[in-house]
């Protein structure tokens, strides 16, 4: 009885307070998640042994940034569909499946951790110079990719930990083994680098520690359970037929990630071309955007979370009442957030840097981006939606043609022909709209279909 306190009942009414119930507690785990990328740079920013050392370190986490989510976007798409089936089977009320799909869920992250943080180890070095990362930052880039990917498969458990509690309504603890973790990950930082001298290598140590931590919390709150969806280690397996359920699911999720990260990586390098100047300005307010994107994407979260189990149950009617009420949500968000950024812009990067030039490069990206960033929430909430539907194929191709496909030809042909970082920038909001028209039809019409074989079977 203790876990139902913090489950949340999809199925019922009323819908908009159970929404915000559900996506409040996740937009502040994802802040808080993303506090710890702001840590390190704001620590790097103010305490490293030299502005120089401060200027490289910050370039050097930035370039790190699309390349990291290369690599654990597929793992991370995964755990979409780990949440996906997990939240249709307790809809339907099917028990055993949920126990087998928690069980098979932990043995896959695991297997996929590795997966994705050996190559990342080995060939990060020629692909940061691939990339044209400045020699400056190198090696310290080279040396924080390294840490943080030896621990990627802890970090990946907490991941798929946390899919498994969003799938029945629990997103209250998650939050509470963050704000644990980031106390610890600023705590580390200032011991690592302000007073032992350490570099990028102190604030990665510090972030995949203190990730360890909430990763054993949400572990050991799975194992305590007496619910449906226990974790009992001596029952995680690999099962066949679950696992491809999962990944027929999340693996294309996990694919348009990567892809999308192909396209940041690109979008990356073309601002590399512009300096380390602009690249820690590039940096800065990225991670600026951060905040705004997390609490956007949460509602994608909460969208997929609620489709399923409502898709579970069989209330179909009720699944067109969640999107609607997930774009509202995401577009207030998306509106307040991205323009309340975008004009406390210059005092916020000030946090990351004392430079000026730097403050300009990352005002310049805030301008484009951070005021038509509600476009991204809405694509990524009917996205959501149709993974929830169980579609997992439909929305990648989609995705990676309307957005990744439109930047990566941008790059070659407008932004190659005017050399301008504005410009280039501009690739975000024309994609985010686009993508999201086509998902919007896509919705539409799977939803006619489904009523129109629901009429036919009665």
């Amino acid at each position: 009885m203790k876990d139902k306190k913090y489950e949340i009942d999809m199925r019922t009414d009323p819908l908009v307070p159970k929404l915000l119930l559900f996506s409040v507690p996740l937009i502040l785990s994802g802040i808080l998640q993303l506090l710890f990328n702001a840590a390190d740079m704001v620590i790097i920013g103010r305490y490293a042994r030299t502005p120089e050392l401060a200027e490289s370190g910050l370039a050097a986490i930035g370039a790190t940034m699309a390349l990291i989510n290369f690599f654990v976007t597929v793992t991370m798409g995964v755990s979409v569909g780990c949440n996906v089936m997990v939240a249709r089977y307790y809809g339907a009320g099917r028990d055993k499946e949920v126990s087998d799909t928690v069980h098979c869920s932990i043995a896959l992250c695991l297997f996929l951790g590795v997966v994705a943080a050996v190559p990342a180890i080995v060939f990060c070095r020629p692909i940061l110079i691939l990339m044209a990362t400045p020699d400056n930052a190198l090696e310290q880039a080279v040396l924080y990719m390294r840490i943080y990917f030896a621990g990627l498969p802890l970090i990946m458990l907490y991941n798929f930990g946390s899919a498994i509690l969003r799938a029945v309504g629990d997103t209250k603890r998650p939050l509470y083994y963050l704000t644990m973790a980031g106390v610890l990950n600023v705590f580390m930082n200032l011991i690592f680098v302000k007073y032992l001298g350490m570099n990028v290598e102190g604030v990665a140590l510090a972030t995949v520690l203190s990730q360890t931590l909430s990763a054993i919390l949400v572990l050991r709150t799975l194992m305590a359970s007496s619910a449906s969806w226990r974790l009992e280690l001596r029952k995680v397996r690999y099962n066949s037929r679950i696992a491809a359920r999962i990944l027929k699911i999340g693996l294309p999720a996990g694919l348009q990630g990567m892809v999308f990260s192909f396209s940041n990586m690109l979008i990356q390098s073309s601002v590399n071309s512009f300096g380390s100047t602009a690249m820690a300005g590039n940096t800065a307010a990225a991670n600026l955007e951060g905040f705004v994107y997390t609490s956007m994407n949460s509602l994608y979260q909460t969208s997929i979370s609620f489709t399923s189990q409502n898709f579970g149950a069989g209330l179909y009617k009720r699944i067109n009442k969640i999107l609607a009420g997930c774009l509202v949500i995401v577009s207030i968000v998306g509106l307040s957030m991205g323009w309340g950024f975008y004009l406390a812009g210059r005092p916020l990067l000030g946090l990351y840097t004392e430079d000026p030039r730097v403050v300009d490069y990352g005002m310049l990206r805030m301008s484009v981006i951070m005021t038509t960033y509600l476009l991204c929430g809405i694509m990524d909430v009917l996205c959501g939606s149709l993974r929830g539907l169980g579609y997992g194929i439909l929305p990648m191709v989609v995705s990676l043609l309307g957005a990744c496909g439109f930047r990566i030809l941008w790059i070659f042909t407008v932004f190659k022909k005017h050399h301008d970082l504005t410009l280039l920038y501009k690739s975000y909001p024309i994609s985010w709209a686009l993508t999201a028209g086509v998902h919007l039809l896509c919705f539409i019409l799977i939803r006619r279909m489904q009523d129109k074989n629901r009429v036919a079977v009665k």
